[in-house]
């Protein structure tokens, strides 16, 4: 019965256009890809990576791993509490610790094997039955799951919708309330309110969880993300991060208040019950941020709002050739630019045009977005050239319905 469950599932699946595939990926991390899928291998050009610096590659980068392991050799051995925390990772943590010490009072930092097991971690430790949790309608799949998961009472309201959330804010009487968001949504590339937000918090004696999964790296003049970019201080910031996109290694934190954290690393499962993250790793990671906050990511993050604006006016330019196109860009300022297509079926065809082309743009549909609001997430790297983007501009002005 299992096996024909499943079959029928992938079936409902491939009819509503909604089937995924995996393509093997066959060289680095980098515009330039050479793939292998059930039509044999492809060089594409890739507009669909979270590696908005180019830090994947970096020389520099590369042989901080290289040195860790070694060093440390290639495992951490247990979990933290046992015997996996080094000094890599402690090194890491007090870099982190020195990042938002600007923005969070007694700041403290942890870090995770992945940002989903980091969102796990927080929204499970601190949303007890006694709390009251308040989630943006389009926030990721792991705040969301940390939701279902945390023992509180969980609302959400609409996408960036400041009036809405203070409505609910003012409606409940838990003794503890929580606010959780995105900072740069994934799907959409817009930014949360932060600043609107923290007064809310302040007068309704909340708090404030932020996934800046993609806003580390990437916003504010040393790439320390929304948080430098708002310019907030608050001890009522939670903030989570992943090394694994701007970063370009892997891995995630959370950074907080102190007794926060320490409440953190003594109850919260996804961190007490799995082996630590290789030393190596923590260890490339803490290179990485160096490049970050330095001139060369200051450098690389000019260079990407460059990429970012002559893309945008392409694609005008390209819209006014054809305007009976129904498809349109999504007002973001970020490296995460959609294209909104809007069904399933024209998405993926879209998407399987790019393809043959020599582009790799996956089509994104349900459930990652809601129905009716499928879209191909193109995403820019400051590893991208003005060339690549004429060859995406000329490749979509040659579709045809």
């Amino acid at each position: 019965m299992l096996l024909e469950r499943a079959q029928q599932r992938l079936q409902e699946k491939a009819d509503s256009g909604l089937l995924r595939q995996l393509r093997i990926r066959q060289t680095p991390t980098s515009p330039h890809q050479s793939f292998f899928a059930h039509d044999g291998e492809r060089q594409l050009l890739g507009f669909a990576s979270n590696d908005y610096l180019g830090l994947a590659q970096h020389p520099a980068v590369i042989t901080a791993l290289q040195e860790g392991a070694q060093r440390w050799g290639v495992g951490a051995g247990a979990s933290h509490l046992i015997s996996g925390h080094t000094q890599a990772h402690q090194d890491l943590e007090n870099k982190l610790t020195h990042w938002f010490k600007p923005y969070i009072p007694q700041v403290a930092a942890l870090s995770f094997s992945t940002g989903y097991m980091a969102n796990m971690a927080v929204l499970t430790t601190l949303g007890e039955a006694d709390a009251h949790i308040f989630s943006d309608a389009l926030n990721h799949a792991s705040l969301i799951d940390g939701c279902r998961l945390a023992r509180a009472t969980v609302s959400c309201y609409a996408h960036l919708d400041i009036t809405d959330l203070a409505h609910q804010l003012q409606q409940s009487t838990a003794p503890i309330k929580i606010i959780v968001t995105d900072g740069v949504f994934s799907m959409d590339g817009d930014l949360a309110p932060l600043a609107a937000m923290l007064e809310l918090a302040q007068a309704h004696d909340a708090y404030v969880m932020v996934d800046d999964a993609h806003g580390i790296g990437v916003i504010g003049t040393l790439g320390r993300g929304l948080i430098e970019h708002v310019q907030a201080r608050s001890e009522r910031l939670i903030w989570v991060g992943t090394f694994g996109k701007a970063v370009g290694v892997a891995g995630a934190f959370v950074a907080a208040c102190q007794p926060i954290v320490d409440w953190i690393i003594q109850s919260a499962r996804s961190y007490i019950y799995t082996t630590a993250s290789l030393p190596a790793q923590a260890q490339a990671i803490s290179t990485s941020l160096d490049w970050i906050e330095g001139p060369w990511g200051q450098q690389q993050r000019l260079y990407l709002q460059t990429l970012i604006t002559y893309w945008q006016e392409g694609w005008r330019r390209l819209k006014e050739q054809k305007p009976d196109w129904p498809w349109h860009i999504l007002p973001s300022t970020t490296p995460i630019q959609p294209l909104w297509v809007g069904e399933n079926d024209s998405a993926v065809k879209l998407a399987q045009h790019l393809y043959h082309e020599g582009i790799h743009i996956p089509a994104i549909r349900p459930p990652t977005v809601a129905p009716g609001q499928a879209r191909l997430r193109i995403t820019l790297s400051a590893a991208h050239h003005i060339a690549d983007i004429d060859v995406l501009l000329q490749s979509l002005k040659r579709f045809t319905f």
